[in-house]
């Protein structure tokens, strides 16, 4: 047969049978052929590397030192060589990374969120050559938000694409977070049938080589009987055998606020510590394809138990007397399942008495979660001397500087000799909401990531909404673009990310994006800085005024042109409400204040099928709410 025009033929050499180095290399097939549908393929399939076969693009391990730490080897000249990588999920982070070298950008979560370049294609183009480990080892996202499969789905096939390379499912079932969406479609899907949609999603993070942590809050919870799926309030009354194990606070047993999951028990109750540890050998036994188990205790803090034996130990001496019990029937059964610990509101005062006898075992979470999002890790000193305060069950004070919870943090993993030490942190959970931006708190989230070494933090799972890309992804993007190299600057980044998405007008979308950031002063809404009415009124007018200038001279005339233009046009209607309504807060006009929060919730409404990947409209209404009248209120 005869081709009038040149036509390029790729043969792409596949090692072995691992399922993920096996979608890697479908991967590559589908983003190559994106590009470019007249490429020929001659795929194939080998046991190991064969130096016989010539002019061979070879995908899958051998060419490179091997390890649980993430690196990518990519040599590739005129369209010949091998993208390899230490492990399985390292293959398929290096697939993604040869196809961003080829000019591909995955700019968020979702098909849609692809950026790939339609061009013909030669052999003479296919030359890429990168050696680079990942600065951290956990680079992951947890569960938040209200979902459905698709967007956790999206999430997890996401991850990779950006270097990303651990999922976080909490809670034993996450019902709250899936019935918070599909409620909307039809009555709430029962524990039984979210865990079957969590069996297709446990697939998916298998595939692809993800490193799976799962749990957390619950244990307080399942093994007696409460459900242990969401924050619901218990109906009717505990048995007393339930009431038995509760932790005793002011001298009654009773559940925390009503709520079994913000509950603490008795720990210093033998067989409550007993039902708890064997509880969790049974969850492991069960679930052996997830590397990580995370054992926190109830949610919330100064809940717990008040009776005369509970006082003589801190809660992290009961925790760490659970998980040495924990480590001795897990290593009985043959289990390599690492469980996490969690630095968390009383759990962030180191054990007194107890010590952990196999700290191999153990991962260790640095989860502050009133920090402020003003200052990054990077602009304080850890170094200066301070003064730890002793624990007082039940009065401690959470409201605490970077500096103190770092000098406790240390003091828990070295005390403990823990190694694995992670960030667990909420940068993209309610904060951003106060940056219609998105530019601030991205520079922020990329400062901490760029900095994590300097605490002794290797990598952040990022707890945070699914749906986080409206109008923009990019503090995603610079998370997961920092976390696998800490050197990448903001600036960079943001170039980076921007030229992709908006391509000639990337310079006018960054400025535009950014004013607003500066405009709306995040730290004022934080409650973080004093104000001036007046000024912050002129201030919003001000961002009032740019939002329309940006829409006549580029959203009204490139809102058709692609699915990104129309974000920014839903988001600049909402930008505009959003400013009002702080206006009238700024006024004293309260009633018009409820008003204009509620024009958001009809805009966030109208567009929701339209945004639906990209934007969690229930949190964003929820947090305008809590932040001006609810449990966030702060001006």
């Amino acid at each position: 047969m005869f081709y009038g025009e040149i036509i390029m033929k790729l043969t792409i050499a596949k090692i072995g049978n691992n399922k993920t180095v096996s979608f890697a290399n479908e991967e590559l097939i589908r983003l190559i052929k994106t590009m470019d549908s007249s490429v020929v393929l001659d795929v194939r399939k080998y046991d190991s590397y064969d130096e016989g076969v010539k002019n061979a693009l070879w995908v899958g391990l051998g060419f490179t030192e091997e390890s649980e730490k993430d690196s990518v080897a990519i040599k590739v000249k005129d369209g010949a060589g091998f993208i390899s990588g230490s492990n399985e999920r390292s293959v398929l982070i290096a697939v993604y990374r040869f196809m961003k070298e080829m000019g591909c950008t995955f700019l968020y979560p979702g098909k849609e969120g692809e950026v790939i370049p339609l061009k013909k294609l030669s052999n003479e183009e296919l030359n890429v050559e990168v050696s680079e480990t990942a600065s951290y080892g956990h680079r992951g996202i947890c569960i938040e938000g209200t979902v459905g499969y698709e967007h956790v789905y999206n999430i997890i096939d996401w991850l990779p694409k950006v270097g990303m390379n651990e999922y976080f499912f909490q809670f034993l079932t996450p019902a709250t977070f899936f019935n918070q969406f599909y409620r909307n479609f039809s009555d709430e899907l029962e524990d039984s049938e979210i865990d079957a949609i969590i069996r297709m999603l446990d697939e998916d993070i298998v595939k692809r080589g993800l490193k799976y942590q799962a749990v957390g809050h619950g244990w307080t919870c399942a093994p007696f009987g409460l459900a242990a799926s969401s924050w619901k309030e218990f109906k009717g009354e505990p048995s007393e055998e339930i009431k038995n194990i509760l932790a005793m606070r002011d001298g009654e047993r009773k559940f925390n606020k009503n709520i079994p999951l913000n509950t603490n028990l008795c720990y210093s109750n033998e067989t409550v510590r007993t039902k708890m540890v064997d509880h969790i050998v049974d969850y492991c036994k069960k679930n052996q394809h997830k590397d990580y188990i995370a054992f926190w205790m109830a949610d919330g803090g100064n809940n717990h138990c008040e009776c005369e034996n509970c006082k003589k130990k801190t809660p992290s001496d009961f925790l760490v007397m659970m998980v040495n019990e924990l480590d001795e029937k897990l290593t009985a059964n043959g289990l390599d399942s690492k469980i996490v610990l969690p630095f968390y509101n009383d759990l962030m005062w180191a054990p007194e008495t107890e010590k952990i006898k196999n700290p191999h075992r153990f991962a260790l979470d640095f989860a502050p979660i009133s920090r402020s999002y003003t200052v990054s890790y990077a602009d304080y000193d850890f170094n200066e001397e301070i003064e730890l305060e002793p624990y007082r069950r039940n009065e401690n004070v959470f409201k605490y500087s970077l500096p103190k919870a770092v000098a406790m943090f240390k003091k828990w993993k070295e005390e403990q000799n823990i190694k694995d030490v992670m960030l667990f942190d909420y940068h993209l959970m309610w904060d951003h909401h106060y940056d219609p931006g998105y530019y601030e708190v991205a520079k922020i989230l990329q400062k901490d990531m760029a900095s994590l070494d300097k605490i002794g933090l290797d990598g952040m799972i990022s707890c945070q909404l699914q749906r986080i890309a409206f109008p923009t992804n990019l503090p995603m993007y610079c998370m997961g673009k920092t976390l696998w190299n800490k050197n990448e600057t903001f600036e960079d980044i943001a170039k980076e990310y921007y030229l992709a998405a908006y391509g000639e007008y990337a310079d006018a979308v960054e400025e535009y994006m950014s004013t607003l950031s500066k405009l709306f002063v995040p730290e004022v809404l934080r409650g973080e800085k004093p104000y001036d009415a007046k000024e912050m009124t002129e201030k919003y007018e001000q961002a009032k005024q740019v939002v329309k200038e940006f829409e006549n001279n580029y959203i009204l005339k490139l809102k058709e042109n692609s699915k990104l233009w129309k974000y920014l046009f839903h988001h600049a209607q909402i930008v505009k409400i959003y400013a009002d309504v702080y206006i009238a807060r700024f006024n004293g006009n309260e009633d018009e204040c409820k008003a204009k929060a509620q024009e958001i919730y009809d805009y966030a409404n109208s567009i929701r099928t339209f945004a639906d990947t990209v934007l969690d409209d229930n949190f964003l209404t929820g947090d305008v709410y809590n932040n001006l009248f609810g449990w966030r209120k702060t001006i």
